[in-house]
């Protein structure tokens, strides 16, 4: 069956998801753990995923996107992953990518350092190429670019997925899955706007059909509640509600108010209209909510996220449909946090908790939508 997973990495985002036929994604990889401090309780994410690897028999990912550049979703990627373009990066130990995925804005972004410049390298190098990669929108900037280094957009075309389309190579019928892109948005950045890593990130619905049953995935990355209104706005203009329905929502921004709305508020954090929507009417029954985060605050003394108030948001409405909140840094313990695994099979949903005395307990999930 499909699972998904989320590891424990503090404010950084890594989700493995593993399909029915054995193929797997990985979206963003960031391995935060610090080895010299032993109370770091973050998952050391290389080995967690090399010991999925050699249990399966493999070294590569059918995909690995990186959702935008920021380190807290790429750190750590060039001592990992085998890349195309340069022989420093290339080992038989290193991990395989079969196809990148990338927003455009990893393509044409100027002044990157560190893993954002190799991961940029990569991305140019495999469009020149023109094969194992998928860029996700299209505006003049990324044409301007590809003119400018002697790659034809005619022939790189068919890499480019547009938001509002259904990405190429996967299906629900031979694969069990299919993704819906939501963003980046191409006029954004053709509108003269500056690049902003969190607003021109990757954003994503993926749909699993597990025994004629349909499970929901919602990608949300980094955006906040001003990119999720536009969202929405478009897609209900264009009367596809249901492409943002959800069983299972990947927080953005790690639990921060600014994906709920303009004001942290003092308790909880209010929602505009289209976020409230979004959150509160197009979970399912039952659906689970993972903050891929730092434990939950009780004060206000680091204003980074996460934030107490957006949490109690999320916890309230979770409640009200019988559904799961989850904190990466606090399943199943604070003390001792481990990957969140989530399985998708024809009852939808649900979280395997952790060894509960000697047995791995699996929690169940509903299947109708409130609203």
């Amino acid at each position: 069956m499909p699972s998904l997973t989320f590891f424990p990495l503090g404010n950084a985002d890594c989700c493995r998801i593993d399909l029915a036929e054995g193929d797997q994604l990985l979206f963003d990889y960031a391995a935060m753990r610090d080895p010299k401090d032993k109370n770091d309780k973050r998952c050391d994410l290389p080995a967690e995923l090399r010991v999925d690897l050699k249990s399966r028999e493999r070294d590569a990912y059918r995909v690995v996107a990186f959702t935008h550049l920021d380190d807290d979703h790429v750190h750590g990627a060039s001592e990992f992953f085998y890349f195309e373009h340069a022989e420093k990066y290339q080992s038989d130990s290193r991990i395989r990518i079969e196809e990148l995925w990338v927003p455009a804005a990893a393509i044409i972004e100027e002044g990157c350092e560190d893993e954002a410049r190799i991961i940029r390298a990569e991305a140019r190098h495999r469009l020149k190429e023109g094969k194992g990669i998928r860029v996700f929108s299209r505006p003049e900037k990324l044409k301007d670019w590809m003119k400018e280094n002697g790659v034809s957009y005619e022939k790189r075309k068919h890499l480019i997925t547009d938001a509002g389309q259904l990405v190429p190579g996967f299906d629900l019928k031979s694969d069990g899955v299919e993704f819906f892109v939501h963003s980046p948005f191409a006029s954004r950045l053709d509108d003269g706007e500056l690049l902003d890593r969190n607003t021109d990130c990757l954003v994503m619905q993926a749909t699993f059909v597990v025994g004629g049953k349909q499970t929901k995935l919602l990608l949300g990355s980094d955006v906040d509640y001003l990119a999720l209104t536009d969202i929405v706005k478009i897609t209900r203009a264009k009367k596809r509600d249901e492409r943002l329905e959800w069983d299972v929502l990947k927080l953005p921004h790690h639990c921060s108010y600014k994906s709920i709305g303009p004001k942290k508020g003092k308790e909880k954090t209010d929602p505009v209209p289209e976020t409230k929507w979004l959150y509160e009417d197009q979970g399912f029954k039952g659906a689970i909510v993972v903050s891929p985060s730092k434990p939950i605050p009780t004060n206000d003394d680091d204003d980074q996220p996460p934030h107490r108030q957006a949490a109690k948001y999320h916890e309230q409405h979770t409640a009200a449909r019988n559904g799961k909140f989850r904190v990466t840094m606090q399943h199943p313990t604070e003390s001792a946090p481990k990957p969140l695994v989530i399985e998708i099979d024809a009852t939808k949903a649900r979280v395997v908790e952790s060894f509960v005395g000697g047995a791995a307990a699996v929690i169940s999930q509903a299947s109708p939508r409130v609203g």
